[in-house]
């Protein structure tokens, strides 16, 4: 790993270590404007949640703490869950989108939940914890770096997550290594439209912010499709742009990067001829 990229990574760790204490407390956590959806106010958390596509039932299905309205979006919009499946969740922070899925792949199956910091591990395994979540576990790991053996996953999820990675293609590569023959990548993140200039590239504020490292959709195709995945769809929202603005007031981040629902499906390696 690069120096540079090393520096990435540790300033998202230091940021989102922030996130998780800023939760806890209450406080104001300094990554963005909207204090990254950290509030003590329930109705805040619910806004910015519902607003990002989930309903106030998924907010009322999880433990008090665990929605920290960090997401771009809401990948079980597009995942299907199915009961006894083994889910994935790439940076899973507190465990919101975890939990949702828990309670769809049920008693039966499995999920679980992968981060990096571990301020956030300890929130999610506590946030479990409060909710008799027997069906969760949380694991210490980077996401180009899966804590989880080969073939294990029927699905793997993440919610603006994969845009903090230096290294994207090694994000998608273990991605495929974990997933089952015929599993399935159901994802919302945040994919850049144009090439965005410099000072935002570098700007370690928008990096940790979930905008500096949103890599152009063409170039996402072609690292899933390197990694081996088929069916690659991505399908941008430009409607979020409005909620973009608001991350980074002023800085016209929005006429660059929008978030988007990201899927492929590693093949089943069965010959249809």
């Amino acid at each position: 790993m690069s120096v540079e990229a090393d520096g990435v990574r540790q300033h998202v760790r230091k940021s989102y270590a922030e996130v998780a204490q800023a939760s806890d407390s209450g406080a104001c956590c300094g990554v963005e404007s909207s204090c990254c959806g950290v509030s003590d106010d329930t109705a805040i958390n619910t806004l910015i949640s519902t607003r990002l596509g989930y309903s106030e039932d998924d907010l009322c299905n999880v433990p008090e703490g665990a929605d920290m309205g960090l997401g771009c979006g809401n990948p079980r919009a597009i995942a299907s869950l199915k009961a006894g499946e083994v889910v994935v969740d790439l940076g899973s922070g507190g465990g919101f989108d975890a939990f949702l899925a828990a309670r769809e792949v049920g008693e039966s199956g499995q999920v679980i939940g992968i981060d990096m910091t571990p301020a956030m591990l300890s929130k999610a395994r506590g946030n479990a914890e409060k909710g008799n979540f027997n069906n969760v576990e949380f694991r210490l790991g980077e996401i180009e770096h899966l804590p989880v053996a080969d073939n294990t996953a029927d699905i793997i999820i993440s919610n603006c997550v994969i845009n903090l990675s230096p290294h994207k293609e090694l994000v998608f590569s273990d991605a495929f290594r974990v997933l089952k023959a015929g599993g399935r990548l159901a994802i919302s993140d945040v994919v850049a439209t144009a090439e965005m200039p410099e000072e935002m590239k570098n700007d370690p504020m928008l990096h940790a912010g979930c905008m500096a490292g949103a890599s152009l959709i063409n170039e996402l195709e072609t690292m899933m499709a390197e990694a081996g995945f088929e069916s690659i769809r991505i399908v941008p929202k430009d409607a979020s742009r409005e909620f973009i603005r608001d991350w980074a007031p002023g800085r016209g981040v929005e006429d660059y990067v929008v978030s988007a629902y990201i899927e492929a499906v590693k093949p089943d390696g069965t010959c249809c001829c």
